[in-house]
């Protein structure tokens, strides 16, 4: 799934092109995302409307038009945003096509069709329950080590749980915890709660590195995510210990670990992170 580094580098890669465009047309040729797209109310609040901002929450991605109107889109497990010339052919899995006012069109493709688009006013859109409950944004400046450690307190679940949960902090998903909590030195297996202030501290830190570097490396990718221009995420090289089980750690040495958790891959150094 598409995390914080994914979406926001999307969100760049369309600012320079979509906003002060119109949408001329909108063609729904599959409606059955994960929540069945409203054509009607798709093209009332975008067609022969001007994008005015791109914004990013979570994981989730805003479009703002003239009017008071907006589109929320969730990527899903597959989703992408592709550019495309109006004249290049469309693949079966191009379920949503937005036409602008020039020679390109933007399209939504999803072979697993688990992501979603909404649309609608924006302060409704603004507090539709997918964003009403998220937690703070990982980067903010907002967020102090004793803002999170407040967050944490209390919690009994494994850390690698908590940091899981949009709720707590929204944009993590399962690659960048993984690769803070390596960062961090912090098991995964840890109570959320029984952080110590200054590990709080660290694993905030480690959050900020990772995805700031996954940022400037465009996002990661290891199979279906790429950038509006069909360019891949280069992070991926520079993965510590996702998707490296039995690899050796490359801060001592010893094999990655792995092991299921709240029915994710987990993957950990048993000798950094005791």
């Amino acid at each position: 799934m598409p995390e914080l580094p994914e979406v926001e580098t999307i969100r760049r890669a369309l600012v320079p092109v979509l906003v002060g465009r119109t949408v001329t047309r909108v063609t729904v040729r599959n409606p059955a995302l994960r929540t069945p797209v409203d054509e009607s109310a798709l093209r009332q609040h975008t067609v022969n409307r001007r994008v005015q901002e791109l914004r990013r929450r979570g994981k989730s991605l805003l479009v703002d038009f003239d009017g008071n109107s907006s589109v929320l889109v969730h990527l899903g497990m597959s989703g992408r945003l592709q550019l495309r010339p109006r004249e290049a052919p469309l693949d079966k899995h191009e379920h949503v096509i937005f036409d602008l006012d020039n020679s390109l069109q933007l399209r939504y493709s999803d072979p697993r069709r688990f992501g979603s688009i909404l649309a609608g006013l924006t302060d409704w859109i603004e507090s539709h329950p997918s964003l009403a409950y998220l937690g703070p944004e990982p980067l903010s400046k907002e967020l102090t080590p004793e803002a999170l450690a407040e967050r944490l307190h209390g919690k009994k679940q494994p850390i690698k749980n908590a940091l899981l949960d949009q709720r707590l902090l929204a944009g993590l998903g399962n690659i960048y915890v993984n690769e803070s909590l390596f960062r961090a030195g912090i098991s995964p297996f840890r109570p959320a709660g029984a952080l110590s202030d200054s590990e709080v501290a660290a694993l905030l830190q480690a959050i900020r590195d990772v995805l700031s570097e996954a940022l400037r490396r465009g996002g990661t990718t290891l199979r279906d995510y790429a950038d509006p221009n069909g360019n891949p995420g280069l992070f991926a090289l520079d993965l510590q210990v996702y998707h490296r089980a039995g690899q050796p750690c490359p801060r001592c040495g010893a094999p990655v670990q792995e092991a299921r958790l709240a029915g994710r891959s987990t993957f950990w150094c048993g000798e950094c992170q005791r």
